[in-house]
């Protein structure tokens, strides 16, 4: 998915080895950084929530000025962080440029994310924290 976009320029940046250089698989949390798409804007901005990682090539990486491109079009959908929604070493698992677990392209319709929301959207499967993604691209897509 995300790498997919990346290589073929959807999105900009590239994903790297995770920082330890193994793979993880577990739950983390996230802060979301914009309601500002249709993959977003069923949460509140700042939000904590917890999604499951599974990757070994997680740990995305740009220059400096696609990031402050990112981070000035408010294209940053997602950031690794503790529990509490701080944003720092401890939070971030695989070592990813400025806890980056998300972004959007210009047009807001093409999302990467490391995280898999997919994997909790259902109570059957442990949480829900995945679905308000799901919600708002149903409400978008029958708009």
């Amino acid at each position: 998915g995300f790498h997919v976009l990346t290589e073929t320029q959807l999105l900009p940046g590239i994903l790297m080895r995770n920082a330890g250089l193994k793979f993880i698989c577990r739950d983390v949390d996230l802060r979301v950084e914009t309601t500002n798409s249709m993959f977003t804007q069923s949460y509140a901005k700042d939000q904590v929530i917890c999604i499951p990682i599974a990757h070994n090539d997680g740990n995305y990486m740009t220059d400096a000025d696609t990031l402050k491109m990112l981070e000035d079009e408010d294209r940053i959908a997602f950031r690794y962080c503790d529990a509490a929604g701080g944003i720092g070493e401890a939070g971030n698992p695989n070592g990813s440029m400025a806890n980056i677990a998300g972004i959007l392209n210009r047009r807001r319709n093409i999302l990467g994310m490391m995280p898999h929301p997919e994997r909790l959207a259902d109570q059957l499967l442990g949480g829900i924290d995945g679905r308000p993604m799901f919600d708002g691209l149903v409400e978008a897509l029958a708009a």
